[in-house]
């Protein structure tokens, strides 16, 4: 038998724990995902790095035990979800897994129906999550988000604000905002962690949604998944989307609007009966988890090309659309703590 043609698909080289993610062609037509994960050799001092800590935000296995949890493959179908088909063999370097390559409409695509329909299956997912599991992640958005190594200095710097790409593209009072934000950051964490919990994806935006053509939503990517708020999802969604330049930042409020609403209606729809303002409180303080992207665009504002999600990107454009996402962002956290 012939080998199949490997071609190389997109993800983040920086993650310690990723080796590759392949898509192979066989002869007869048939493709598959082939995602390699690495065992870390030990203790890292990488932002990055794998860990052998089942706890731990980048737990180097977790995804090997989500695609064999059955429990969570049902609850997420009965939500409108699904788990992508997997095999999965372990060796002595790690863990290969053999993955779906799951047809439809990438989430890069949805317009705001699609997003709706998304934010809408979660809410009935996480109404009633699947129970505790030894290799969920804990205090993803704390460490996660305080681990960067930020050049936090800029913030207050005036020659970095002064920067023709940011004084030319980013808007008047976001500095100030920001100055805001950062001032609250521990406070806007203890409102998330404080909030109604659930099992969460944590890592749910538009790259790592697919939606088949029966309806149902695959998601891909469980490498963070653990403990999280009610809404934590749906406020990583959002901005990523808008970041990332997949949505564009006019009409960020449009998305927010679609996504917090549908993800509330599934909440209801699956019998939840908390309070709805605990969620939209979480979705918006969620926000602190990109206090760190600001300083780092100012940092490589001087730079003579950029990059959105590893694409070449024009950097005008690219900073524009920034801009607006971190002044929504801090409208959200500055709403959240009042």
């Amino acid at each position: 038998m012939s080998q199949p043609q490997v071609t190389t698909l997109r993800h983040n080289p920086l993650n310690a724990v990723t080796e590759t993610v392949e898509r192979l062609t066989y002869d007869d037509g048939r493709t598959a995902i082939r995602k390699r994960l690495r065992r870390p050799d030990g203790v890292s001092g990488d932002p990055w790095g794998a860990s052998l800590d089942p706890r731990h935000w980048n737990y180097w296995r977790r995804e090997v035990e989500v695609y064999r949890d059955e429990e969570l493959r049902e609850q997420l179908a009965s939500a409108g979800l699904a788990l992508p088909g997997a095999e999965v063999v372990e060796d002595d370097g790690g863990a290969v897994l053999m993955l779906e390559d799951v047809a439809g409409l990438a989430g890069t695509e949805f317009g705001l129906p699609e997003h709706e329909a998304l934010a809408r299956a979660c809410g009935r997912w996480q109404a009633a999550a699947v129970g505790e599991r030894g290799w969920t992640s804990r205090g993803f958005l704390r460490d996660y988000s305080t681990t960067r190594q930020v050049p936090w200095e800029l913030v207050d710097d005036d020659d970095a604000w002064g920067q023709p790409l940011i004084k030319e593209t980013w808007p008047g009072g976001l500095r100030a905002a920001w100055v805001e934000l950062l001032a609250n950051r521990e406070k806007l964490l203890q409102l998330v962690e404080s909030s109604p919990r659930t099992r969460c994806h944590l890592d749910l935006w538009v790259s790592n949604v697919i939606q088949r053509p029966t309806g149902e939503f695959a998601l891909l990517d469980w490498a963070f998944t653990g403990d999280g708020a009610l809404g934590e999802d749906i406020g990583n969604h959002i901005p990523d989307a808008v970041f990332d330049l997949f949505w564009p930042a006019e009409r960020q409020a449009e998305l927010a609007d679609t996504c917090i609403s549908g993800y509330l209606a599934g909440l209801d729809e699956a019998g939840w009966r908390g309070d709805s303002d605990d969620v939209r409180r979480a979705v918006l303080a969620s926000g602190v988890k990109y206090a760190w992207l600001l300083p780092h665009l100012l940092g490589r504002a001087g730079l003579e090309s950029h990059q959105a999600y590893h694409q070449q990107a024009d950097s005008r454009h690219l900073y524009h659309q920034r801009g607006q996402a971190l002044a929504f962002v801090a409208g959200w956290c500055a709403e959240a703590l009042r």
